[in-house]
């Protein structure tokens, strides 16, 4: 079984997403995650170093630039899903990469905490 490190930078590149508000909140995350063709357009126009952002583990042994590097993706290389996350936590915990899973906890609850304090700061201007 492939065991995962957790990508720091992508991390702190999700929460930087978070914290300019660049996420969804309500999406069906099978029928909306970048596909082959969607992750190669990426690649064509923004390359690996980017795409390792969008990406909350790291495959152990896994060659840098290739597609089997980069695990548990969390947006769609615009926007961070909910959706996203909840899958990352889902899919490490039942394969016990407990660190991937809580580092996509940690920012599932992040998301959580902003997009409500979004969301209160927007009713205290009605």
């Amino acid at each position: 079984m492939a065991k995962y490190t957790v990508g720091k930078a992508a991390v702190d590149h999700a929460r930087h997403l978070i914290d300019r508000r660049q996420y969804i909140l309500n999406s069906d995350w099978g029928q909306v995650q970048p596909r082959a063709a969607d992750q190669n357009r990426f690649l064509d126009t923004h390359g690996w170093d980017e795409y390792a952002l969008w990406h909350v583990g790291l495959t152990e042994g896994a060659t840098e630039h290739t597609k089997a590097r980069y695990a548990f993706v969390y947006g769609d290389f615009r926007r961070v899903h909910r959706s996203a996350l909840i899958a990352c936590v889902f899919r490490a915990a039942e394969w016990r990469h407990k660190e991937v899973e809580l580092a996509a906890h940690d920012l599932l609850q992040y998301l959580d905490e902003a997009s409500w304090l979004a969301k209160a700061r927007a009713g205290s201007h009605s």
